[in-house]
C-alpha cells in the first residue's frame, strides 16, 4: 500500500548567526512561517501569524501555532504519515513550546517518519535535504538561500521570499521520500563528492521504530552526535 504522506516545515524568528552556533541558546525561537504538503494534494498549506491589519506578524501566537498542531493531529488520525527532515531534533521541538503543546507534539513526533533521523540512526551522521535531492536529481534548495537567512528576511519584510522557501522544503523532502521508496533505497552527496547509498528495504520507519534499531559504528568518529541530541526534550 502507497503510503499518503504530508510533509512538514517550520521557519523560525529568532536571528541564530549559523550552524556552528547551538539553536537551543537562543530560545524561545518563535516561528514566523511553516507549510505542509500532502502527497495527494497540488497545493501546500501555508501558516504565518497576521497582524490586524492582516499582515504578516513577526512571529506566530500561542494560538496559531497551536492550530498547526490541531491540523497535523487531524491528519494523522485521517491516515496520513507526517514527514519531516530532521522534524525530531527541530521542529516539533520547537512547535511544541511555540505552541505549549509538549504532549500532542511528542505522540506526533514519535510515530512520524523524520527521514534524517532515520539515516542518522543507520548510518550514525545526519544528511542535509539538499544533499539528497542533488544526488537523487530533484531541484533543491535556491542558492544562497538557507534556514539561518530565513528569519532576517522575514525580519526586513520579505515575507514571500520566506514563504517559497519554506513551501519548497516540504515538496522537497515529499519527492525524496516518495523516489527512496520507489528505488527502495537512499542517495546522498558526500563531502567529499561522491555518492552515498543506503539501502530502505522496509521502506521509512517511524521514529519509534528508528528508536529499536542497533546503533551504528561511529568509532572511526572524533566527535560523533547522540541520538540524545533529537530525543532529549520527548523526555521533559
Amino acid at each position: 500500500m502507497v503510503r499518503k504522506y504530508v510533509a512538514f516545515d517550520i521557519e523560525t524568528a529568532a536571528d541564530i548567526p549559523g550552524p556552528e552556533f547551538d539553536w537551543r541558546d537562543h530560545r524561545p525561537l518563535g516561528i514566523t512561517c511553516a507549510a505542509a504538503h500532502a502527497s495527494d494534494a497540488a497545493d501546500s498549506i501555508i501558516w504565518h501569524g497576521k497582524s490586524p491589519d492582516g499582515n504578516p506578524a513577526k512571529q506566530m501566537s500561542q494560538a496559531e501555532a497551536h492550530r498547526m498542531v490541531d491540523y497535523l493531529r487531524d491528519m494523522a488520525r485521517g491516515g496520513y504519515t507526517l514527514l519531516t527532515w530532521n522534524g525530531l531534533g527541530f521542529d516539533f521541538d520547537v512547535l511544541a513550546e511555540e505552541a505549549d503543546a509538549l504532549e500532542p507534539c511528542r505522540d506526533l513526533a514519535l510515530n512520524h517518519v523524520d527521514m534524517m533521523f532515520h539515516i542518522f540512526c543507520d548510518r550514525g551522521f545526519p544528511v542535509a535535504l539538499d544533499k539528497a535531492a542533488h544526488a537523487m536529481g530533484i531541484p533543491g534548495k535556491p542558492a544562497g538561500m538557507s534556514g539561518f537567512l530565513a528569519p532576517q528576511l522575514w525580519a526586513q519584510g520579505q515575507f514571500q521570499q520566506v514563504i517559497d522557501y519554506v513551501d519548497q522544503d516540504v515538496r522537497i523532502a515529499l519527492q525524496v521520500a516518495q523516489l527512496c521508496e520507489e528505488r527502495g533505497s537512499f542517495a546522498w552527496t558526500t563531502r567529499r563528492g561522491t555518492s552515498g547509498f543506503m539501502p530502505l528495504g522496509k521502506g521509512w520507519l517511524t521514529v519509534r521504530e528508528v528508536l529499536e534499531l542497533p546503533e551504528p559504528d561511529t568509532s572511526w568518529m572524533s566527535n560523533p552526535l547522540s541520538r540524545n541530541n533529537f530525543t532529549d526534550w520527548l523526555g521533559k
